[in-house]
């Protein structure tokens, strides 16, 4: 009797970032990168300089748990996010642990995208929603191995989840995404009126 199984599985995880650690307040958070957003002016350059549609402190600030504690609160929540998704994906960590590397604001205006790419350098990825206005983009995963599927047909629209393409997520205020950091993913077109804003990391082994 033939058999198929799948192989090489690829994990996401998706919680409430209350399910760890004491809740936070999102309004809070949300004023926290407005504020920021509105004095970083090395940032505001840089997202005017790369054409980059609303504001990023990526390549400015690499400080925010010392700016507001806020942020350091989100820090222990997400180290214990992190933890668990490194557990659910059998990590065999020896003498190291995973570290957060680097966490940063993203606000994205009407029109807005933020085009496919991957996180080097780092194992875990992810992002935790601050402002999800009603309309607003959901984030897109791609297939890993589609680059390397050459000649082979598109998946039908009917096809089981598992055997997509291309997956969507619309993540609710204070959720919480992980994803390990090769997963190529991108945020579409903002169609909303309003900012969609969010605060991604990367976690570092070592």
């Amino acid at each position: 009797m033939s058999t198929t199984s799948s192989l090489f599985v690829t994990r996401l995880y998706q919680a409430a970032l209350s399910e760890m650690g004491k809740p936070l307040d999102m309004v809070e958070l949300e004023a926290s990168c407005l504020s920021i957003a509105e004095d970083d002016e090395a940032g505001q350059t840089w997202c005017e300089a790369n054409d980059y549609a609303g504001y990023t402190s990526y390549a400015s600030l690499t400080d925010l748990p010392w700016r507001f504690s806020i942020f350091k609160d989100l820090v222990k929540v997400l180290d214990k996010h992190v933890a668990a998704f490194a557990k659910d994906v059998a990590f065999d960590l020896g003498d190291k642990k995973l570290k957060l590397d680097s966490l940063w604001i993203n606000i994205l205006p009407e029109g807005g995208i933020h085009t496919a790419h991957i996180h080097p350098h780092s194992v875990i990825s992810g992002t935790t929603y601050v402002a999800m206005p009603e309309g607003t983009s959901a984030i897109k995963f791609e297939d890993p191995r589609l680059a390397m599927m050459m000649a082979a047909p598109g998946r039908r629209k009917d096809a089981p989840r598992k055997l997509q393409q291309f997956h969507y997520v619309a993540p609710q205020v204070g959720d919480v995404l992980l994803w390990e950091s090769w997963l190529r993913h991108e945020v579409p077109m903002n169609m909303a009126e309003d900012d969609r804003i969010s605060v991604s990391f990367n976690y570092a082994w070592g």
